[in-house]
């Protein structure tokens, strides 16, 4: 058998195996449209909030109405305690709640410090942030309306009351993410590992499944069926790798700084590695459901040590190196930093290089693994 026979049995094999399709073609397909579907709108906006008002003076409508003004909340209702906010909010029919204490005006008109209680369901943490931000502003504003009022009745210039309230101006330019969003920042990296998992669950599969039964895979020698099958693997990712890096980068306004030909550069080392890891990761079974229900297991491990949702200088040393022998882990903080954060080649060249050893090493340990596994069966 050629390689190119060898190669084509190797994708039919692949096709004709409902759970490897499943696994390999609709998950990715599905990933895509499923994972950024609820973030579609980037930043939440217009939580509803309830306010309990204890002081019901002309000072704190005002801080209902400039809470209700700003983009990120939308005050629904004004309640008369907190246990019945709280309630709104277990029932879902409010994020988060204000609390206006009682003598607020007259407080603030006499330059006292005035405590405004903030709450929410802190388990979505983009909507509870949102509430947050924009009850803060809200607050903040209207204690630099009572500052200014209190500055101007003593005689002061209303320039120089205006620049006294806002000695430090902030700028702010966001870099790599210019709509601020959960999507162009996750969909990078989560993509790159939803690639990484399902080719090594696709090849954990379809060896798992081959060891203990005849066909064209004892017909050659190991390290041909290695190549033959890490070809036929590089093919189906080649165009699964465009669709994700090139029209979902797109479709979802990630961040592109990177040539085309940088970007194939890296990925080219990624898939190989992946692919090597996987068919040595096969030979460790012979039930073709176990590949599956290990990597499951480890894949949320795999997110949190690659860097992009949390920082690594938060988990513990020794779990960030043992992470560095899995391919996702390199290639995730390269293309971060090639493609999303504009960075020059030089700087990502460890980690490509990283990748180049673990498709040596990998493809050794699939000779290995292949070779002790063929041989009760020859």
């Amino acid at each position: 058998m050629s390689l190119l026979q060898l190669i084509w049995a190797e994708i039919k094999a692949v096709l004709a195996d409902k759970t490897i399709v499943i696994t390999v073609f609709g998950g990715v397909l599905f990933y895509s449209i499923l994972y950024p579907l609820p973030y579609l709108n980037q930043v939440p906006t217009e939580q509803q909030v309830v306010v309990i008002d204890h002081d019901h003076s002309s000072l704190s409508r005002q801080l209902i109405r400039d809470a209700n003004a700003s983009p990120k909340i939308e005050v629904i209702a004004q309640l008369g305690s907190i246990d019945e906010a709280k309630r709104w909010i277990e029932t879902g029919r409010a994020h988060g709640l204000l609390v206006i204490p009682m003598n607020f005006r007259r407080d603030l008109l006499l330059g006292k410090g005035v405590t405004l209680s903030y709450g929410g369901d802190a388990s979505y943490f983009l909507i509870y942030s949102a509430v947050v931000e924009g009850l803060v502003s809200a607050g903040l504003d209207i204690g630099k309306d009572v500052q200014r009022l209190g500055l101007l009745a003593k005689g002061e210039n209303a320039t120089a009351v205006n620049q006294s309230l806002n000695v430090v101006k902030l700028n702010s330019i966001p870099a790599f993410n210019p709509s601020l969003g959960y999507t162009p920042y996750v969909v990078p990296g989560l993509f790159l590992l939803i690639l990484h998992q399902t080719l090594l669950i696709g090849t954990g599969i379809l060896g798992a499944s081959q060891w203990r039964k005849q066909g064209y895979w004892l017909q050659v020698s190991p390290f041909k069926l290695i190549c033959g099958r890490m070809a036929a693997f590089m093919l189906i990712y080649g165009l699964l790798s465009s669709y994700y890096v090139g029209y979902c980068y797109y479709w979802y306004d990630v961040s592109l700084q990177a040539t085309l030909a940088q970007v194939w550069l890296l990925m080219l080392p990624f898939l190989l590695a992946t692919s090597a890891a996987g068919i040595a990761f096969s030979s460790l079974f012979s039930r073709r459901d176990l590949p599956t229900q290990v990597l499951l297991l480890i894949s949320m491990p795999i997110l949190f040590v690659s860097g992009f949702v949390w920082p690594t200088a938060l988990i513990p040393e020794p779990v960030v190196a043992i992470s560095q022998i899995v391919p996702a882990v390199p290639a995730i903080m390269a293309m971060l930093e090639l493609n999303q954060m504009g960075a020059p080649w030089q700087s990502i060249m460890p980690q490509w290089l990283q990748l180049w050893a673990m498709v040596v090493v990998y493809s050794g340990l699939a000779y290995w693994g292949v070779t002790r596994r063929l041989k009760p069966a020859a």
